[in-house]
């Protein structure tokens, strides 16, 4: 052990430690309800379907992944429709500030009351490449996300990236 004991050990990892945990990243989108939705009903099974929808996405208070803004985005995704629960999963498209696109895939469950969503939980994203200057990077996290009366949702994400 050197002279300077634990300490100097500890002081050393630490930038190790950051480094392999990513830089943090928090963000607030407002998606429209969708602009293209396509359901078939599963046959024989009331209140079952299966749909696939995509919506426009807009940053109110964009993050930053190395230093370009997050601009807009497009999701499309598939729906599994049992009564008023549903399990998404899709793409989101990210436009940077830059031009450069960046991929997530994300998965979630909502409760829908009068056609439209009440509660979404588990949301979960994960960032699988891009252009550009995204094209190597990888990260992950959630949202919290609040549905609006006018149909549009509010997401409150969080997460990292690499």
């Amino acid at each position: 052990m050197s002279k300077y004991g634990p300490s100097l050990a500890v002081a050393l990892l630490l930038p190790v430690v950051a480094a392999a945990e990513g830089t943090k990243m928090t963000g607030t989108v407002v998606c429209s309800p969708p602009s293209v939705l396509h359901a078939l009903p599963v046959d024989g099974q009331p209140d079952h379907s299966y749909a696939v929808s995509q919506v426009k996405c807009t940053w109110t208070k964009p993050w930053q992944i190395g230093g370009v803004a997050s601009k807009e985005g497009t999701g499309t995704g598939t729906d599994a429709i049992s009564g008023n629960a549903s399990q998404s999963s899709g793409t989101y498209v990210d436009t940077m500030a830059n031009g450069d696109k960046a991929y997530y895939k994300y998965e979630f469950n909502a409760i829908t009351k009068d056609g439209k969503p009440e509660k979404i939980s588990n949301h979960k994203w994960e960032i699988i490449g891009g252009t550009g200057k995204m094209n190597a990077v990888k990260g992950k996290g959630t949202c919290n996300a609040t549905p609006q009366a006018d149909g549009k949702i509010v997401y409150e994400c969080q997460g990292e990236y690499k």
